[in-house]
């Protein structure tokens, strides 16, 4: 079991006796800043209409929203990064930043940005981690997160725990990027991105290991076609194990699975995308 020199054990029950959650020396855990959080609705994966859209979704811990800074709005201001915050709502930590004008913003947490550094959204910053620039300011090759797909328009791309993105080609008006799918997409050279890698908590990515860890974060449980009876599933019935019995796997509903593209394939913004994802066929 790897030492630190500050850990705390979770739940000694025999499922997770030899897990050791890492803290990060500079977390902070009074709580976020009341101003820069706001509750939400859950919804449960409901519609307007309370018909469920989103299977397998309900319960968990209550929440607050973490209002992040998307968009870096404060352009040549330098913020301080005085917290590093645990999100209950994404799979990243959050940085708490003060601005030298005395307002304060949440911002993703960045790989080897600590409490203590400075950042900057500038044209003219240098290029370091959490430093937000446009992308025809950035050198190829440089790993960016948090990216616009169109000017001012906040950052859509590379936010998940330890994404990234790398700029590999610029060319007129568009810069392409290769995203962490595989997908090399053009992105206009006026989007702004943040220099460096999404941080990540130190337990992330390690697979659940009691039922209790999805219901806190709100994922209920899924049941299996083939368990089920031929009038909820085209896979149930049968006596005992019995295989599926079509040409192909069904949703619920009836459509293929398993396979089945669900892009539309009249997309307007497909004529950006130069290489799809994991496929390796150009679309031009």
């Amino acid at each position: 079991m790897k030492v630190v020199s500050r850990k705390l054990r979770l739940l000694r029950s025999k499922a997770q006796k030899n897990y050791v959650w890492e803290w990060e020396r500079h977390s902070w855990k009074p709580g976020p800043q009341r101003r820069l959080v706001s509750g939400q609705h859950r919804k449960q994966g409901r519609n307007n209409r309370g018909v469920i859209t989103s299977r397998h979704r309900g319960g968990g811990h209550k929440r607050k929203y973490r209002l992040i800074e998307f968009q870096r709005k404060k352009l040549e201001i330098i913020g301080l990064v005085t917290t590093v915050e645990y999100d209950p709502n994404r799979s990243a930590p959050i940085s708490l930043v003060h601005y030298e004008d005395g307002e304060k913003s949440y911002v993703l947490g960045c790989r080897g940005l600590r409490r203590g550094d400075h950042l900057i959204a500038s044209p003219n910053a240098p290029i370091e981690a959490g430093n937000a620039l446009p992308l025809r300011r950035i050198p190829l090759g440089t790993a960016v997160h948090n990216i616009e797909l169109q000017p001012g328009q906040g950052g859509q791309i590379a936010r998940a725990a330890g994404s990234l993105a790398l700029l590999i080609a610029k060319e007129g008006l568009f810069a392409a990027l290769r995203m962490p799918s595989g997908e090399v997409r053009l992105v206009p050279q006026r989007c702004y991105a943040v220099i460096g890698q999404v941080s990540w908590h130190p337990g992330w990515g390690l697979p659940a290991k009691k039922a209790g860890w999805k219901r806190w974060v709100g994922r209920r449980p899924k049941v299996r076609g083939a368990a089920m009876n031929p009038v909820d599933h085209p896979h149930g019935g049968g006596e005992g194990r019995a295989p599926v019995g079509r040409k192909r796997p069904l949703t619920p509903w009836g459509f293929p699975t398993l396979g089945r593209r669900t892009r539309d394939r009249h997309k307007h913004s497909s004529v950006l995308i130069l290489r799809r994802r994991k496929s390796g066929k150009s679309v031009l």
